[in-house]
């Protein structure tokens, strides 16, 4: 077994640290085009495939970067892409933050971003949605679980209907975050993930800004070919290398502005990047 090693916090590969070392997400009043800029380097890199990413994300792991760890940078880069969006639409502190979190890794950074935007003082609530009763990879299991006795407001969606109760009031959120599916998804939605890609749809057409993280629920990361219904997103964060179904023509309308974000995925595991 290979130890765990440490994530470099910026070097000769790393223009910038990562999410959770970087004093420059330390601060309050950054703009969509503010971070935009800071994580500019990661952006122009060439794009990926979803089988690319996560080939990349299994080799990190085998040279020592455990998957907990690429979680907390992904989760914490969800949160400042949270902030920012926040700051560039003029919602700061008019509602919570509802973030939907699937019962997967996109979950998991959703749990990871909820904790640090709670810990920014910032009026949070995650929904789990799933029939489970918990996350099922052990890393976003933890993550929601240490989310118990902070300010975060945990609930659990386990059918449509629960959903469905949610949609009473939804007009009056800061932000609905997208942490449904991520890039391991195909085929149709089922519920109750289907009933919460309609809630993501009512509350934008309601004026709520949408923050998809990794790609919009329904959108194929190589591709960019989208199922019916589809969450379209104001705002998407994606992780190390932009990814190539973002720059089609229906990918690059669903998914709208873009960020790519580090998370300490290293050269040894991505020769491309």
């Amino acid at each position: 077994m290979v130890a765990s090693m440490s994530i470099p916090a910026a070097g000769p590969t790393l223009p910038v640290p990562l999410p959770t070392a970087d004093p420059f997400l330390a601060g309050d009043e950054f703009g969509l085009d503010e971070l935009a800029a800071h994580w500019a380097a990661f952006a122009a890199r060439t794009p990926m495939s979803g089988e690319a990413m996560r080939g990349a994300d299994v080799k990190a792991q085998r040279v020592g970067i455990d998957r907990e760890r690429l979680m907390e940078e992904a989760g914490a880069a969800v949160a400042a892409a949270a902030r920012a969006t926040l700051v560039s639409t003029g919602r700061r502190g008019h509602g919570t933050i509802l973030i939907l979190a699937g019962p997967g890794n996109n979950g998991g950074d959703g749990s990871v971003a909820a904790r640090h935007l709670a810990a920014a003082g910032l009026r949070v609530a995650i929904v789990l949605v799933t029939s489970d009763p918990h996350p099922y990879p052990a890393d976003a299991r933890r993550n929601w679980e240490r989310l118990e006795g902070t300010n975060v407001d945990r609930i659990h969606a386990a059918n449509d209907r629960d959903v469905r109760y949610l949609l009473a009031g939804v007009e009056k959120a800061a932000l609905v975050v997208d942490a449904l599916l991520g890039s391991g998804v195909s085929g149709p939605l089922r519920e109750p993930i289907l009933s919460a890609v309609d809630l993501v749809i009512r509350a934008r057409e309601a004026g709520v800004p949408v923050l998809a993280v990794d790609t919009p629920t329904a959108v194929d990361l190589t591709s960019g070919a989208a199922s019916d219904p589809v969450v379209r997103a104001d705002v998407t964060v994606t992780f190390h290398r932009p990814k190539l179904g973002h720059a089609t023509r229906t990918g690059r309308a669903l998914a709208g502005r873009v960020l790519v974000a580090p998370i300490g995925i290293p050269g040894s595991a991505d020769p491309e990047a």
